[in-house]
């Protein structure tokens, strides 16, 4: 295997979109969470529960505009790598964890999730420090590309979330080129009580975990997930399925993406059809007897197009053949349900015609 350098908030708690839930619930959570599956599939899979989240506030930091948000603090999983092999690890939330919290990042003009940007959280109150922890990238089924972490407070009272987001690592077109190119900082208050954290709705899948598929995404006013289009625009090239991402393909002939047609792949969660970041992806694009393009796929973004992976193709057509090659799996933390998902290098061929697509 080749391998290359590699919102408005609601003001209310975020829904299931699910029926069942038991409000009572809502005050299960850390060391009460249900045992990791042992029989979990190595692909996507139905996680044990699904939690709501109760929303900080949002802010326009620099060309972003950032929402904050928190629900139980609860565990996940981090990439690790072993003689280029990639897994996942373990990482249970401390006894002095009160909250999870998570901030997503988006352009305030478009709704287009910015992902890739690097961000830090600092919790404080009356000037004073109270929480710095690792906010991680994460992805999770029921919020998509996120930046999420556990953080401990210090009883109830308000304070202050001070966010520092990153410049982004894209390549923007049309009404984004130009624009995440430089960090910038910003705040919110936050105001914490236990009880309302501990009415946040939380649901056990108890029939349905360990099977293949996934939760729906919470169902949230102005505030985008990452959902990569459903037809994507330009000449459909087809799509395939690596490491367990799908991956579509469009060919695109436009000025904003240079003199040559522009080859984009829109890496894809398979059930919800969330964007997927930080993965390394090349392409072999060959037709008319000779090979047109065998190199790397660079992150970009576009209001059309959303996130999705990139270069430019002279004379690229839909008959050409497009070999699509995952040599870098996703590097993002993961929620329950997506750890055992997208670690595996991988090859696939565009041919199955979007339409089919669900």
């Amino acid at each position: 295997m080749r391998r290359r350098q590699f919102l408005a908030a609601t003001g209310t708690a975020a829904t299931f979109g699910c029926s069942g839930c038991l409000a009572e619930l809502g005050r299960i959570y850390t060391s009460d969470e249900p045992p990791v599956l042992s029989n979990r599939p190595a692909e996507p899979y139905i996680p044990t529960h699904v939690e709501g989240m109760n929303p900080v506030g949002t802010a326009d930091v620099g060309d972003f505009r950032v929402g904050v948000f928190y629900s139980y603090p609860h565990r996940f999983w981090v990439m690790d790598e072993e003689e280029g092999d990639f897994g996942t690890s373990l990482t249970r939330p401390a006894r002095s964890a009160d909250i999870h919290l998570m901030a997503s990042v988006w352009d305030p003009d478009t709704g287009v999730v910015v992902p890739d940007t690097g961000l830090s959280v600092e919790l404080t109150r009356d000037g004073s420090l109270v929480s710095e922890e690792v906010i991680y990238p994460m992805l999770s089924q029921r919020m998509g590309f996120h930046y999420g972490g556990n953080f401990g407070l210090d009883g109830d009272d308000t304070y202050e979330v001070r966010v520092n987001v990153g410049a982004a690592s894209l390549n923007c077109f049309g009404a984004l080129e130009g624009k995440f190119q430089s960090a910038a900082a910003g705040r919110l208050d936050f105001e914490f009580e236990s009880t309302d954290r501990n009415d946040i709705p939380y649901e056990r899948l108890d029939e349905k975990k360990g099977d293949r598929g996934a939760a729906k995404p919470m169902q949230m006013e102005s505030v985008p997930l990452g959902h990569a289009p459903e037809r994507l625009p330009g000449e459909p090239l087809g799509s395939g399925t690596a490491s367990n991402l799908r991956l579509v393909g469009t060919a695109i002939s436009d000025p904003r993406f240079g003199d040559d047609t522009y080859l984009a792949v829109s890496a894809q969660t398979p059930y919800n059809r969330l964007v997927v970041p930080r993965t390394g992806l090349s392409a072999t694009v060959s037709g008319g007897g000779h090979v047109r393009f065998d190199g790397r796929l660079e992150p970009g973004l576009d209001p059309e197009l959303g996130f999705h992976y990139g270069a430019p193709v002279p004379e690229l057509s839909s008959g050409d053949d497009i070999e699509l090659v995952v040599e870098v799996p996703p590097q993002v933390v993961r929620h329950e349900g997506y750890e055992t998902a997208f670690l595996e290098f991988g090859t696939t061929t565009l041919s199955e015609p979007v339409s089919r697509l669900t």
